[in-house]
């Protein structure tokens, strides 16, 4: 089944929200993403030493929060007394990083489909997947197109397929590989992600022969996007959607 019959994503997603305008992966960003009129966003989910799924990126908190050590090792209750805004502008303070129940009543509320990433912690890749897949799959509103989920790591992909089938997925590459073709098929993804300037007209063209939809990160400008739209890149997603949606 191509993702299309599945489900229907616009060519611009907001990336971690619209990390460009709002601190990335907070409730903040994915409200500034639906201002600038995006309808879908892509954002990163981990999980807590406790086995919370939450919105994050990095392995450890220095980055984006006030907070120190890593995500892994800190407990919910911890993660949701930091500050996740500061970093970004004085005027974010106070924000927190969400839950993905959080992030979801959100989308619901904001009418935001989604690229659901995950970004496990190392050791922690199938027990990401197996989490994030439940959460999505107990709550995710049904007002909402099904989300896409995608990963970089394989054995992420592997536990959302064999716990939430039915969503479709997505392989991230920053290259492509010459066997491309085997994990997607392997993982039963609909989609590939590759990184803008390691795609050529010649790459994209294979993936779309094979039947894949494609797409690209992270593309803020305009000229660029519209050279990969002439490739067939199904779409981009950029920190800065708005300067792409002004086609």
């Amino acid at each position: 089944m191509t993702e299309s019959e599945i489900i229907s994503v616009p060519a611009v997603i907001g990336h971690r929200g619209a990390a460009g305008h709002a601190p990335e992966n907070t409730l903040a960003s994915l409200r500034k993403a639906a201002e600038l009129g995006v309808r879908w966003v892509e954002f990163d989910t981990k999980i807590t030493r406790d086995g919370a799924a939450v919105l994050f990126h990095d392995h450890t908190l220095e980055r984006t929060t006030d907070g120190r050590g890593e995500v892994a090792e800190t407990t919910l209750a911890d993660l949701r007394e930091l500050d996740a805004g500061t970093w970004f502008d004085d005027t974010f303070a106070g924000e927190r990083v969400p839950t993905l129940l959080d992030a979801m009543a959100a989308l619901a509320r904001l009418g935001l489909g989604a690229n659901v990433e995950i970004k496990p912690s190392p050791g922690r890749e199938a027990e990401t997947g197996r989490v994030v897949a439940g959460v999505l799959k107990a709550s995710w509103p049904a007002t909402l197109p099904p989300p896409l989920i995608s990963s970089f790591d394989k054995e992420a992909l592997g536990a959302v397929r064999d716990a939430a089938p039915e969503f479709p997925r997505a392989l991230l590459v920053f290259r492509l590989p010459s066997d491309w073709r085997s994990p997607l098929e392997a993982l039963g993804c609909v989609a590939l992600h590759c990184q803008a300037k390691h795609l050529s007209a010649a790459k994209a063209g294979a993936v779309l022969a094979g039947g894949f939809a494609l797409r690209s990160f992270t593309v803020n400008d305009k000229a660029r996007a519209e050279k990969l739209f002439g490739w067939g890149v199904h779409g981009v997603i950029s920190d800065y959607p708005e300067r792409i949606l002004a086609r």
